[in-house]
């Protein structure tokens, strides 16, 4: 028989206050390192009309220009992953150990795939100038998409001025680790010339944020320290 249970419930204890569950401050799991990795958390949907700046950082055994020679490597390495199924690399700049980038993708999915194929290619790549093998990348990459004409304009400063921003002092105009050679929108008119026969290592951008939208709050001087 089913007996029926008591309303009388003065004989029970009461439940103790539990302390974990929910979200406080200092839960989660910590960093490895000096800093926190980029969120796993599902990243935004992304059109096609807005580009996006990429960064990625490498790992505490591997410095992107460690050696003579990584320049043309790099360069190299971008030039063959820089367009592939609506993803495109546009623009570029390498410091230290973190990589800027600006890059179109016709939508979330290409941005992925072409992100992942790029890194592979530029880890490789840097293996075989290193003699090593093993991880090049700390984590995943960071990416911010850039959805007005300002956000685009300051992006291309930030990306293509990194290196004064770090407060490098070049013996030039431009950062020759950027990609600031193929760049049209500089303010004053470069004096330093390309080596003849080198072969262009970005894609040209297509969507009108890029192309023409930026301009609308002017053209970018070559000694502009972004913030």
């Amino acid at each position: 028989m089913r007996m029926k249970r008591s309303k009388d419930n003065t004989g029970l204890l009461p439940f103790p206050r539990m302390n974990w569950g929910g979200r406080r401050k200092g839960a989660g799991r910590k960093p490895k390192g000096d800093k926190a990795g980029v969120s796993h958390r599902s990243r935004a949907a992304l059109a096609s009309r807005f580009p996006v700046h990429v960064t990625t950082r490498a790992g505490a055994r591997a410095s992107v220009v460690a050696q003579p020679g990584a320049r043309a490597v790099l360069r190299a390495a971008f030039a063959k992953g820089c367009e592939c199924n609506g993803f495109r690399l546009v623009h570029y700049s390498v410091q230290g150990n973190h990589l800027h980038m600006i890059v179109e993708a016709n939508d979330r999915s290409c941005l992925s795939r072409g992100m992942q194929g790029l890194l592979v290619r530029i880890a490789r790549a840097l293996n075989r100038l290193w003699r090593r093998v093993g991880k090049v990348f700390a984590d995943r990459y960071h990416d911010h998409i850039l959805r007005t004409p300002r956000e685009v304009r300051h992006a291309l400063a930030y990306v293509l001025n990194n290196a004064r921003r770090h407060g490098v002092r070049l013996a030039q105009e431009i950062d020759w680790f950027t990609s600031g050679c193929w760049f049209d929108g500089w303010r004053e008119k470069l004096t330093s010339t390309l080596p003849p026969g080198l072969t262009r290592p970005v894609a040209r951008a297509r969507n009108w944020l890029l192309n023409i939208g930026w301009r609308r709050h002017g053209l970018i001087g070559h000694h502009e320290v972004p913030g």
